[in-house]
């Protein structure tokens, strides 16, 4: 056995795992165009993604004129009919993620997923691009339901985390994200929470409140040992 501190790490998916601006900005721009609206920049997408599709759409409307009268539900589901046929076009892993991948593995560390996005298009993005493999459990914005109020337990909510951890068989586990949703869900199932440097920060990083900030995958594992 690996002298390794934990037994568990969970990943965030889009701008941790995977560069996916391209093929969100594109179907949030698909969207605004449906509703006669101006086109977004990509260095405006990333601080906008982490709360999942929805929340990214509302952003993206407000910051373009505000929400349309006709209504949220037909761009939304545009949005979603788009990304779901476009979903790995031009999304790509970060530079190191494989590698760091194969060496947690090596040291006996189960690996899962935790993502806003939906799960079929987290399942799809990552068959795609052949990382679905590296992953004992993906856990999507929908797969836990709903709560009482009707709220996807998603992140920030601990559920996703604390349910990983339980279906991994337990042990210490961290988390690696690079949103305040990322880390406001690590820090309520009280588990440590790395800050991945190169993703969609919707704060600087350094002020999102991890553990610590990395800036690569190549700092993963001593980072994850430092903690």
């Amino acid at each position: 056995m690996s002298d390794f501190p934990f037994d568990i790490v969970g990943f965030d998916l889009d701008g941790t795992l995977v560069n996916t601006s391209g093929d969100l900005g594109a179907a949030v721009n698909h969207a605004l165009a449906l509703a006669g609206r101006q086109p977004v920049p990509l260095d405006n997408i990333h601080e906008m993604v982490g709360g999942g599709a929805k929340m990214l759409l509302k952003q993206a409307l407000e910051r373009t004129g505000g929400m349309p009268a006709d209504g949220f539900k037909p761009y939304y589901k545009a949005l979603l009919a788009y990304y779901g046929e476009h979903v790995s076009v031009h999304s790509h892993p970060y530079e190191g993620c494989v590698e760091a991948l194969e060496a947690l593995a090596a040291m006996d560390v189960t690996l899962a997923v935790v993502t806003n996005k939906f799960e079929s298009f987290a399942r799809t993005l990552l068959g795609d691009l052949g990382l679905l493999g590296h992953f004992a459990l993906l856990v999507g914005g929908d797969s836990l339901g709903k709560d009482a109020d009707g709220q996807y337990r998603a992140k920030p909510m601990p559920d996703p985390l604390l349910h990983i951890r339980e279906e991994c068989g337990g042990g210490r586990m961290a988390y690696i994200g690079d949103s305040s949703y990322d880390v406001d869900a690590a820090k309520a199932a009280g588990i440590p929470v790395l800050v991945a440097g190169w993703g969609y920060n919707d704060r600087p990083a350094g002020e999102l409140g991890g553990d610590a900030v990395i800036r690569g995958f190549g700092e993963l594992i001593p980072a994850l040992k430092a903690l």
